[in-house]
């Protein structure tokens, strides 16, 4: 299976141009900048019109207006939005959590980890897992973008595949203990756009 990943688009979707061929297509979030509903219709008419077998998205943190939307009417079948929730295609079992600045606040937000099946073949989340591909600096010093708890979760569903973004410093992909991680966040730290998109394999 051959899988497009994309993040961290930030409503900046259609500089993107002529995307590589492939079975998949993964956005795993933050594909508004202000958390506008006007961003994310955008968003989605140019989703819902791409010519990709299946397509599947998620939220990020800066996509708020998505809060409380676990499902969207209207979508494409072959389009699936998953809000803590997967979706079953070609056999693999695909599994998404989005990353919502309310449940951060409230303290609810990791132990959205606790529901992530152990069927998984391919996890979605927006946040990386910590020290895997999220380096960076905050305030000129050392700086770790993922999550702990979302490290120690994997390790222990073992999945095949990990998408994620998030953190703007770091992109590509790698492999540790047989799990292809990848981190597809397009922009940089500034938000423009300076990276392309890539296929995976699996």
């Amino acid at each position: 299976m051959k899988i497009l990943h994309i993040s961290d688009t930030h409503s900046k979707h259609l500089l993107l141009g002529k995307l590589p061929a492939a079975d998949v297509l993964v956005h795993s979030g933050d594909f508004t900048f202000a958390g506008a509903e006007s961003e994310a219709y955008d968003f989605m008419n140019w989703l819902c019109e791409l010519p990709y077998k299946h397509i599947i998205f998620i939220a990020g943190n800066h996509d708020s207006c998505m809060y409380g939307a676990e499902k969207i009417e209207g979508l494409p079948d072959n389009v699936h939005y998953i809000c803590n929730s997967s979706v079953v295609i070609e056999g693999k079992h695909f599994y998404g959590v989005p990353m919502f600045m309310e449940d951060v606040f409230n303290g609810s937000y990791e132990s959205l980890f606790d529901s992530i099946p152990l069927t998984t073949d391919v996890l979605i989340t927006h946040q990386p897992p910590y020290g895997i591909l999220d380096g960076g600096e905050y305030h000129d010093k050392p700086y770790h973008y993922g999550s702990e708890y979302l490290f120690q979760k994997v390790k222990q569903i073992q999945p095949k595949l990990h998408l994620f973004g998030h953190d703007h410093n770091i992109f590509g992909t790698m492999t540790e203990n047989n799990i292809i991680f990848s981190n597809a966040a397009l922009l940089d730290d500034q938000y423009f756009l300076c990276k392309e998109p890539k296929v995976i394999e699996f």
